[in-house]
């Protein structure tokens, strides 16, 4: 009877502990998390722009120089857009176009992302701060890594290319 005693009293002990312990999908996304930030990508958790959104979603944003901001726009996933959306390529909708088009140089790692990002990529949007995907982080940092140097290559494309210019900036474009 007493080992009966001692051993409920160290599983109430142990149990605690057991809850705290982080599962293999907590330590792959903190895993995946850690490696991002020191390639420079800001991850921070954050109601997503879609309509039925509840709760927080993880937001990995590439800033964008300050003195070259980005235009704004956003793309949804086809799955998450209503019909009164235009349709843009590969399962993707325009829930924010751009005011102007979007750069050729732009055009290449757009398509390049748009093809391969996982199916939990819901949102794919750029403000003049930074571009920036919402997603479920499916993937480990490995995999994940290999879209930075699309991600890379398309927010340098668009930088410096804001929507409104600011106060600073002169009304004509470069002359001739």
């Amino acid at each position: 009877m007493a080992w009966l005693i001692i051993l409920v009293a160290v599983m109430l002990v142990i149990s605690p502990v057991l809850w705290l312990k982080p599962n293999p999908r907590q330590k792959r996304v903190a895993r995946m998390r850690t490696a991002m930030s020191r390639a420079g990508v800001t991850v921070k958790l954050a109601r997503p722009p879609l309509h039925d959104a509840k709760g927080v979603m993880p937001h990995y944003r590439w800033p964008y120089p300050p003195q070259q901001p980005g235009p704004d726009f956003m793309l949804v996933r086809d799955t998450e857009a209503g019909p009164a959306l235009k349709p843009f390529r590969h399962g993707w909708c325009w829930r924010v176009e751009p005011l102007r088009p979007l750069p050729t140089a732009a055009e290449a790692p757009l398509e390049a992302l748009l093809t391969r990002l996982p199916l939990d990529a819901m949102v794919l949007e750029s403000n003049r701060a930074a571009l920036g995907l919402w997603w479920w982080e499916s993937q480990d940092a490995e995999r994940f890594s290999s879209y930075l140097e699309d991600f890379t290559a398309l927010r340098d494309a668009l930088a410096g290319r804001p929507d409104q210019l600011g106060k600073d900036a002169p009304l004509e474009g470069p002359r001739a």
